[in-house]
């Protein structure tokens, strides 16, 4: 290498300045590591400066330029020069590593090309600070002009290092650099680094065309990007095709996961950011789309065998494509419905026509929560799936064996089910486990769609606790009201919480009796303690009795002084007494057996028949049929409660009661209680209870469809036939799933009591 001058050239001498100048370049190119004292540095800056500045440059303008322009256009010519003579070296220099480079391959290639790209850009950066002059002025002036290819120095060295280097070698730098990758991939450990130098070079050779001060990726996307791409496209088809030949799916699925994880990582190790989008995009076809079949094809064998982390993996790599998932929905929705369809059969089976609610209602839940959790962990709770999933519980809830004989059926058993929690019983539940078997409920009541049906059976069983005072606790009742709330409105549990509130003013309405009664003493039936409910009649699903009946003589007196005191406080309101929901407690001091009294708990049917025995001790069945005038219905199953709790007998022995038969008082009656119940329901009672309750159910509906249409006909005024039948059906359907005859033969009635009316072709009309 030539050494630099130390004598600072003659400003005029042009050749001379050049080659003083040269010299100090080739010296930061080739041998920046020895230094450059300052003395050079800033000859070399002078030169440049000098150069661009000389006598030259004056003289060479016109002799009636000489002014301050004529000046800068001297220089203007003197820096091309310098701007040319430097485009030479550099050329001049890189076509020496071009050919320098040819005695290189592959990770040899990789570094010498690194090498000398750092010691390239470096002594870019110095020569670009030594002719500052020249950017300053020559080279601001000729872009701010709109001269192409003018660029400051250093990005002159990056476009010459593209032009006469680049070009020609970067095929064999990406050769070396896939082949180190594809290394990598096999398992060998690789100078990362090195890829990463090859990298950031590409992209340091991206230049605007438009603005040279900005950079681009197009060098980037075009010469490394593409290529890498390709070439692992190329890669993992042809593993993935051996792969999947000589294993099975599962560890398929792991591999491809483990590939997935090293590419993300090699991303962030050494690629640049940009390439992560299209890099994974082209990994999941190839490993992902490309056997996507075959993985939803195993779906179901995972499904059968429960394999939930192999179904996480799968959800997780078939999620990162277009579509991946729906047919796993489809054949998720298919199992969750046969798991629940085949749960619900097996109970039926066992349980024959009496199926438990509780065993039922737990079936339901068991197949639902499994399948929830399912959900929520291996699909990460996805909305598609949480979907799949509803719909499965829908059908299956409400078609099932248990439910072909009446589709009905699911709401029933759930309302029983919540009474059998709600009531007293030796098996309460703890209030935070009652608690959360109430939310329970309402996990399977949200699939039910005949909510109707529940309500029905839910407020006649809460009339029953209330009446009877049998509610396990207030509270639980209360979070069981807020729940349906919730979940259906105001007006769906509008009659339950009035049922509460009267509860409440009877009881205060006791309290007030109590004064009255202190105030106007009676003589008569004040040794009867009584206490009442007045409930109603609009809010409590309760019947009327359905049999006449005479009320015995010792509670008539305290029937009547109610009556009255009721009659005083309420004018115009009028009590209809329901016998058949009133009980009361009787001490029987006529057996042998016990020493302290024993005290019967019967219905006031009972009582009635019990108080015949304190005049006789046998009586007929006419005798009794007369006194009580109880209807067959009622009278024979309770004189059959007593009969089994042997607390009276029958004549003839063996008999059912009815004509000619007879019953006497067992002195000899025994009972390991004190406290006999003998108010126990009757199957028969509960059976025509359950029908009724059904009827009533029917004739609500009508009630519901007409009231919906007539809404809907009033603000539309004129609507179609078909379109009346759909928005009658949307707007009901949240209580009920309506059929669409029966909507029809609604809007029939309604013609025929000319709400409606029949206009041209299928239209119908509003009457106000």
């Amino acid at each position: 290498m030539s050494s630099l001058r130390v004598q600072q050239p003659n400003r005029e001498d042009l050749p001379s300045t050049w080659s003083y100048l040269e010299n100090g370049i080739t010296k930061i190119m080739l041998d920046l590591r020895s230094g450059v004292d300052m003395k050079t540095y800033v000859g070399v800056y002078t030169a440049v400066h000098d150069f661009c500045t000389s006598q030259k440059a004056v003289n060479s303008s016109p002799s009636s330029l000489q002014s301050q322009s004529g000046v800068h256009r001297g220089a203007h010519l003197l820096g091309e020069d310098l701007y040319n003579n430097l485009i030479g070296y550099l050329q001049r220099h890189l076509s020496g590593l071009k050919e320098t480079s040819k005695q290189h391959v592959d990770e040899a290639l990789l570094s010498f090309y690194i090498k000398e790209w750092n010691r390239y850009t470096t002594a870019a950066k110095f020569i670009n600070d030594l002719f500052r002059y020249l950017n300053r002025h020559w080279v601001k002036r000729e872009m701010d002009e709109g001269k192409k290819d003018i660029y400051d120095v250093y990005t002159l060295h990056l476009v010459r290092w593209k032009k006469d280097l680049f070009d020609h070698v970067q095929r064999h730098v990406m050769d070396g650099v896939l082949k180190l990758v594809e290394k990598q991939r096999n398992g060998e450990t690789i100078e990362t680094a090195v890829v990463k130098s090859i990298v950031d070079s590409f992209v340091s050779l991206g230049l605007d065309e438009q603005d040279s001060s900005k950079s681009t990726l197009d060098v980037y996307r075009l010469y490394f990007e593409k290529p890498f791409l390709e070439a692992t496209m190329n890669y993992y088809r042809m593993e993935s095709k051996q792969f999947v030949a000589e294993n099975s799916v599962v560890e398929y699925m792991k591999k491809a996961e483990i590939r997935l994880a090293e590419e993300e990582g090699r991303v962030k190790m050494y690629l640049h950011p940009e390439i992560m989008s299209h890099l994974m995009k082209t990994c999941q076809k190839v490993l992902i789309q490309e056997h996507a079949v075959l993985l939803q094809e195993e779906f179901q064998n995972l499904l059968d065998n429960d394999r939930q982390s192999d179904l996480a993996r799968m959800y997780n790599l078939l999620s990162r494509i277009p579509d991946g998932l729906e047919p796993l929905r489809r054949k998720f929705e298919t199992h969750v419905r046969n798991a629940g369809l085949s749960a619900i059969e097996k109970v039926a089976n066992e349980g024959g026509d009496n199926l438990d609610p509780k065993v039922y209602v737990d079936a339901l839940l068991e197949v639902h929560s499994r399948y929830q959790n399912l959900v929520n962990v291996a699909f990460k709770g996805e909305a598609e799936f949480v979907r799949s999933l509803d719909n499965a519980c829908r059908e299956f809830v409400n078609r099932n064996v248990v439910c072909k004989s009446a589709s009905t059926k699911s709401p029933e058993l759930l309302a029983k089910y919540a009474d059998s929690l709600l009531r007293k019983s030796a098996k309460s539940a703890e209030e935070s486990d009652l608690e959360n078997k109430l939310s329970q409920i309402m996990t399977v009541f949200k699939y039910v769609e005949d909510k109707d049906v529940f309500q029905k059976f839910y407020s006649r069983m809460l009339a029953k606790r209330l009446v009877n005072f049998t509610s396990a606790s207030d509270d639980a009742e209360t979070s069981m009201i807020g729940k349906l709330k919730e979940a259906c409105g105001f007006e769906y549990t509008n009659k339950l919480q009035r049922m509460f509130q009267d509860m409440q003013i009877s009881k205060d309405l006791n309290d007030s009796y109590k004064g009255w009664n202190e105030k106007n003493p009676s003589d008569k039936g004040s040794n009867v303690d009584f206490s009442v409910q007045v409930l109603g009649t609009s809010f409590w699903p309760l019947n009327p009795p359905n049999t006449p009946f005479n009320i015995p003589e010792v509670i008539t007196e305290t029937y009547t002084r109610f009556q009255k005191f009721y009659d005083e406080k309420h004018s115009g309101r009028k009590l209809n007494w329901l016998w058949h929901l009133c009980k009361g407690e009787m001490k029987a001091s006529y057996c042998r057996q016990s020493k302290a009294p024993y005290t019967f708990q019967v219905s006031t049917y009972q009582m009635a028949i019990l108080l015949l025995f304190n005049d006789a001790t046998t009586i007929t069945y006419e005798d009794i049929e007369k006194h009580t005038n109880l209807s067959k219905e009622y009278l024979d199953p309770s004189l059959g409660v007593f009969m089994k709790a042997k607390v009276l007998t029958i004549e003839p022995d063996g008999e059912k009661p009815g004509p000619e038969t007879s019953f006497s008082l067992n002195f000899d009656f025994k009972s390991r209680k004190i406290r006999v119940n003998l108010n126990i329901a009757v199957k028969s009672e509960q059976k025509q209870e359950i029908e009724d309750t059904h009827k009533t159910i029917e004739e609500d509906r009508k009630l519901l469809m007409q009231s919906a249409i007539v809404r809907i006909m009033k603000a539309r005024k004129q609507l179609k036939h078909v379109v009346l039948v759909q928005e009658t059906i949307a707007q009901i359907k949240s209580r009920f799933t309506p059929k669409v005859p029966d909507i029809k033969k609604c809007i029939d009635i309604l013609l025929e009591k000319e709400y409606l009316e029949r206009l041209d072709g299928e239209r119908l009309g509003y009457l106000a």
